[in-house]
């Protein structure tokens, strides 16, 4: 999954794609890469940030998804928590809803219900203006995957069909450097829970913590970390680096599963 953040203030490319012709060569660029999703993004979930209002979001997303849509071959996800987003974004092209807040805000899962498209459940301590001001667990591996669980039966007795859920530990998301560790180390009991699992880790500050790295200089760390989380049982990558993390995939797969020339 290639992320393609449309915003002024992502925490590694913000501004960078905000433009919509700019937004568009990156998804073309993703799909040269390698990538089978491309995870368009219109509100900053960085610690710290703000919401943006409705239309501004879409304002971002919808363009970009109906641009990609018309000219790539390439699954689109949105990246949103707001439902009149989600159903927008699916309406133009996008066939995977993203939500950092799995589809708690008030309609979300009954939108997600309606467009019977795939979604993605994260799990997030708090929200992102202050998720990273001293989370706490007892047991993070525990605690993350009965909150995911928990939220997969709401989307489930809302119409959301199982097959159509996969779940994300939400790394970096209300946790500190020894919580993320923690869930490195344990994910195989998190792709235990019948469903998908989905790994952001790409450019985080658990790389730059353990290595001492800037945002811009994380790319080894993170392929350490897409390889080992393949390995772990993640069936989904979502990265900033497209193609040296598919590399780092095709040889953990070829290991694990076998190779046909």
């Amino acid at each position: 999954m290639g992320i393609l953040n449309v915003t002024p203030d992502s925490f590694s490319d913000g501004g960078r794609y905000a433009a919509t012709e700019a937004a568009l060569a990156r998804a073309r660029q993703i799909v040269a890469e390698g990538a089978a999703i491309v995870d368009v993004g219109g509100q900053s979930t960085r610690p710290g940030s703000l919401e943006v209002e409705e239309s501004v979001e879409m304002a971002r997303v919808l363009p970009v998804i109906e641009g990609i849509a018309a000219t790539c071959d390439i699954a689109i996800s949105i990246d949103s928590s707001k439902p009149a987003v989600m159903a927008a974004a699916v309406a133009a092209g996008a066939c995977i809803i993203n939500d950092v807040y799995a589809l708690r805000a008030p309609g979300a899962r009954a939108a997600a219900a309606r467009t019977e498209v795939g979604v993605c459940l994260m799990h997030m301590q708090g929200e992102p203006r202050t998720m990273q001001e001293s989370p706490h667990y007892n047991d993070v591996v525990a605690e993350v995957g009965d909150f995911l669980l928990r939220e997969r039966q709401a989307c489930l007795d809302a119409g959301v069909a199982n097959e159509s859920i996969a779940f994300d530990p939400g790394f970096g998301f209300g946790k500190s450097l020894e919580h993320n560790l923690t869930l490195l180390r344990e994910l195989p009991r998190l792709a235990a829970l019948n469903a998908p699992l989905l790994v952001g880790v790409s450019r985080k500050s658990v790389i730059g913590k353990v290595l001492g790295k800037t945002v811009d200089d994380r790319l080894y760390g993170g392929l350490g970390l897409a390889a080992l989380c393949v390995a772990g049982g993640a069936r989904i990558i979502r990265t900033h680096d497209v193609a040296p993390t598919h590399d780092a995939i095709r040889m953990v797969s070829a290991v694990l599963q076998g190779w046909e020339a």
